[in-house]
């Protein structure tokens, strides 16, 4: 449980979410388990003695944005809620406590709002999540609250501006520090078409690897496959990205098996991904300002439609790139996809992430979805500037 434990306070480093000496984990082993900073582990491990979970994981996150939106929001309201795929799918909303709500027992008041919940965000401490089974799930559930603080944070500020005292300056030390330009450079990728495979396993696990070491995909959200013609290897559902081997499903391409039964979400789409290109690599990344800025739309005010993230007919474009809307999985996103990714091997879905393909190898798929995050940053802080894109 303590390997557990320190790598996934590890992998919180790693990915730029939370800085060492600001994490902590408590599990239930045989004894209650507590390891990170003294007072966060204590407090993970009074929270955790209230619930019926294996694990607490909590952390202050590394950007101030959590904080602020709590700061940000009304004084009767108790959750924030933003509007991004994987927080409408897997969390819904995300409650929050404020300072004064804690009271004398702070653990009794957190584990009561934690005993339905995946996470919270506590003023002044920061994200606290539960990990049902695993510790795993601690930092998953912990990771997809900060993923989603993030891109609502980033919306909130263009919708609203500023609101809160020394919110301008971090916000500027944010865009001016710790947002250098991803690259591509320095990775290696084997070409293709790649046919063994052996190969064909080896090269999904790299480049899974680095779709998280470029901070391209969020916890274990995102997937990637490869056909051979024969077959579709595809990344599980809920597999991590950097930890692939062992976790990818040779599907037949036609569905004449049950094979793909533990497959990512996302098969049927990418199915019909390489049946319309004729690629033969797909990868499907999470990056943030792409996200963002597939929420943002010039023609919100006089459109009618309520639920846009599902049933907005329009493909739109970012730069050269399309953008449409869809339920994941077999939904809606798996055949608004597939007809418009073809012209220029690239397409983002509303609040969801980007799909980008190879012909034959994943180095193009992999420099696309760096580029096009790349330009939405820009053309993010154009319009934050009052520019236009």
């Amino acid at each position: 449980m303590r390997d557990q434990i320190a790598k996934y306070s590890a992998k919180m480093i790693s990915d730029g979410s939370a800085h060492a000496g600001q994490i902590a984990f408590a599990a239930q082993d045989d004894i209650m388990i507590s390891a990170g900073e003294p007072v966060l582990a204590a407090l993970a491990g009074h929270v955790l003695s209230r619930l019926n979970c294996l694990a607490i994981a909590a952390a202050k996150p590394s950007l101030p944005f959590a904080e602020f939106l709590i700061q940000r929001s009304a004084i009767f309201e108790h959750a924030i809620v933003p509007r991004d795929t994987e927080t409408r799918t897997f969390l819904h909303d995300i409650p929050i406590i404020r300072k004064n709500e804690l009271g004398a027992d702070s653990a009794k008041a957190i584990a009561a709002l934690l005993g339905n919940r995946k996470g919270i965000i506590v003023e002044g401490v920061g994200i606290i999540a539960v990990g049902a089974l695993t510790v795993e799930q601690a930092y998953i559930n912990w990771s997809s609250v900060f993923h989603a603080t993030y891109i609502k944070y980033l919306e909130d500020i263009l919708d609203r501006g500023f609101m809160v005292a020394d919110e301008q300056a971090a916000f500027s030390h944010f865009r001016r520090k710790l947002l250098p330009p991803l690259s591509a450079d320095g990775l290696e990728f084997q070409r293709g078409p790649i046919l063994e495979k052996h190969n064909i396993l080896k090269e999904i696990a790299t480049v899974g690897r680095y779709t998280v070491q470029r901070r391209l995909v969020d916890s274990f959200f995102g997937n990637i496959s490869y056909s051979n013609g024969d077959l579709i290897y595809i990344s599980q559902t809920a597999s991590s990205l950097d930890e692939l081997p062992g976790c990818i499903d040779h599907v037949p391409f036609e569905n004449s098996s049950t094979v793909g039964i533990t497959a990512s979400s996302e098969l049927v789409a990418h199915r019909s991904i390489f049946t319309t290109t004729g690629c033969r690599a797909i990868l499907h990344g999470h990056p943030r300002f792409a996200v963002v800025m597939s929420m943002i739309c010039d023609e919100k005010g006089a459109c009618h439609t309520t639920d846009c993230w599902k049933d907005c007919a329009k493909v739109r474009f970012l730069g050269d790139t399309p953008v449409v809307a869809g339920e994941i999985g077999a939904g809606g996103l798996a055949k608004n996809v597939p007809p418009v990714i073809g012209t220029t091997g690239l397409a983002i879905v509303y609040g969801h992430g980007v799909f980008s393909i190879g012909m034959s190898d994943f180095q193009p798929a992999f420099k696309a979805l760096v580029d096009v995050e790349n330009w939405c940053r820009l053309a993010y802080f154009r319009l934050f500037d009052g520019k236009k894109i």
